[in-house]
């Protein structure tokens, strides 16, 4: 049996798995979670999974939350310096690669069955057209899957600390508040889990309304778990209005993003905050967001645009990604 090691690396977290290669996908065998700050840097870790499973590894590949150039990342939120050659070196891996986080992301587009996404606009995908996949979570993550002839290939970016573009009466009060913390004010510092807290605060110095119970939560809780609630729930206007704001920001830059790239195969959004605040991606503000581009509105109505179900799509991606590394080798 072929097996490959997959790991997504995170500042809090470093989640490894073991996968097979399942046809044209990959099935996780076994996968277990480390503290990642009490580690030195990943090969450690590598090292004591490989002690607990004790198996042959055909390949690896590890997703992390920086930009990795020339098989080298510095993480931002960890003090490791990670080189592929580096690893393979200290875990005795044949075959290492190092890939950001939001590309094994991407990746894991590919490795996923239909009912893992849910269709926010049905649209028409063109065969071997690029796809785009964003997603809000602690950051904003964008990264490309471009046909190269014979599969998709992820192209990580660094697009969540571009410039945010504010539409609009109230986006343009929200860029000037932003600008008082952040200078340049990145888009990321609207559409992420902090940014949507930022927005609640921007609301409020407003003077629209909140609950004192609200505050209490959110300095007890994860804040942005906390407005989408209430939000939801339709408990707080405050709340309410912060995830309006937040998701007619992330409509437009998903649009953006489907403009700059040209995804014609789709547009997928993934992380960890599309799938909480389904129903109001479903509502109107999201979508008018995404196709209100003027003249191109016709094209970005035309393009598919899907959530991302899957929790775990970075770990699946980068497994995906060391199957092929193997078939690489074969045919190489």
């Amino acid at each position: 049996m072929t097996l490959v090691l997959a790991g997504d690396v995170g500042g809090t977290k470093t989640l490894l798995a073991l996968a097979e290669p399942a046809g044209e996908s990959v099935r996780i065998v076994r996968e277990t979670l480390y503290q990642s700050p009490l580690y030195p840097g990943l090969a450690p870790i590598v090292r004591a999974f490989l002690e607990e499973v004790r198996e042959p590894i055909a390949a690896a590949c590890f997703g992390l939350p920086g930009p990795v150039l020339d098989g080298a990342c510095r993480t931002p939120n960890l003090p490791w310096f990670l080189t592929e050659g580096d690893l393979a070196r200290e875990t005795k891996l044949a075959r290492v690669r190092l890939i950001n986080d939001f590309g094994a992301a991407a990746m894991g587009v590919l490795a996923l069955p239909p009912e893992a996404f849910v269709t926010l606009q049905e649209g028409d995908a063109e065969p071997h057209g690029a796809r785009a996949v964003i997603g809000a979570g602690t950051g904003l993550g964008q990264a490309v899957l471009f046909w190269d002839g014979n599969r998709y290939r992820p192209h990580a970016t660094e697009g969540g600390h571009a410039g945010f573009a504010p539409q609009g009466e109230l986006q343009r009060d929200l860029g000037t508040y932003l600008e008082k913390s952040h200078r340049p004010v990145s888009v990321e510092r609207a559409v992420s889990g902090p940014g949507l807290l930022r927005i609640y605060r921007f609301l409020v110095e407003r003077g629209v309304s909140t609950w004192p119970e609200v505050a209490e939560a959110i300095a007890r809780e994860d804040p942005g778990e906390v407005i989408a609630r209430h939000a939801l729930a339709r408990t707080d206007i405050a709340c309410e209005q912060a995830l309006d704001l937040f998701v007619s920001v992330y409509g437009a830059e998903a649009g953006n993003m489907a403009l700059r790239t040209m995804a014609t195969g789709g547009v997928y959004l993934g992380g960890g905050i599309a799938p909480k605040i389904l129903p109001r991606l479903r509502e109107g503000p999201f979508l008018e967001a995404f196709r209100n581009k003027g003249r191109m509105r016709e094209l970005l109505s035309r393009l598919p645009l899907l959530v991302v179900l899957e929790p775990r799509a970075g770990l699946l991606g980068a497994a995906l990604e060391a199957r092929l590394m193997i078939s690489e080798t074969e045919t190489g």
